[in-house]
């Protein structure tokens, strides 16, 4: 159930370049699941709203954040120090359905600021003995998380200057090695996401992939995250879904991207 809460600064570092990673002590931590997110308020009032960033890791106490600095909100998060406190709203979403990926192959990949929220993913998976791998798109040869990544299974690369790995993107990575999946869950770019729906469309196999849209609200009442589905809302009662509430993560059928 979510909850707004002070959550207290644990630890705040750079990783890579604008790349930063912070851990907060947080009631809510128990309730999270793999791709949930949380809303965190800035302190400074001219940023007016809340900043939606995705749950990298938890545990019973404690949530981990992984996100780039894209503005002011952002930057201020950067400058933390250990015993701040900064407003959350969490977990928030709907997060990937552990039970149906059960007794499947599956292929979890994320690209750019869409890798954090994976590592939960993978994390969870291998503790419920479900056979998984990862496949990971970075600009270049800052691999961050790479070492997390490392301790839930095996992980490939893929990078656009060809520095790390394969050449290219994720789907580069798993046709060049050949990946046998029966489910893939992804988190990234619309069009990475795009490209997996239709990969995974024409292979005959499941794809849930996890959508990042602006956020207002995080409720889904300002309807400003709204997607387009193949089903008409029980809310809106038009072929639409609210990523922040119905989403982030949906079966690759169920939305038009």
């Amino acid at each position: 159930m979510k909850m707004y809460e002070e959550a207290t600064v644990v630890s705040v570092k750079e990783t890579a370049p604008l790349i930063f990673d912070m851990t907060v002590r947080a009631k809510s931590a128990k309730e999270a699941v793999p791709g949930q997110f949380a809303m965190i308020y800035p302190k400074n009032p001219s940023t007016l709203l809340p900043r939606p960033i995705s749950i990298c890791e938890k545990s019973d106490d404690e949530l981990r954040f992984v996100f780039r600095i894209a503005g002011k909100g952002t930057k201020e998060f950067s400058e933390y120090k250990k015993g701040d406190t900064v407003r959350i709203l969490a977990p928030l979403g709907n997060g990937y359905d552990i039970n149906a990926l059960k007794g499947k192959k599956v292929i979890v990949t994320g690209g750019g600021i869409g890798i954090p929220p994976m590592l939960e993913l993978l994390k969870t998976l291998k503790a419920n003995g479900i056979e998984a791998l990862g496949v990971f798109g970075y600009r270049d040869s800052a691999l961050f998380l790479k070492e997390d990544f490392e301790k839930y299974g095996k992980v490939y690369i893929a990078t656009e200057d060809g520095s790390v790995g394969t050449k290219g993107n994720v789907l580069d990575a798993v046709k060049e090695h050949d990946l046998d999946f029966d489910a893939i869950c992804a988190c990234g770019p619309m069009p990475m996401l795009r490209a997996v729906k239709n990969f995974a469309g024409e292979k005959g196999k499941e794809a849930y992939i996890s959508l990042e849209e602006r956020m207002a609200c995080g409720v889904g009442a300002c309807l400003g995250c709204v997607c387009k589905t193949v089903r008409k809302d029980a809310h809106s009662h038009v072929n639409n879904a609210r990523v922040c509430t119905e989403g982030p993560v949906f079966d690759a059928r169920e939305v038009e991207i």
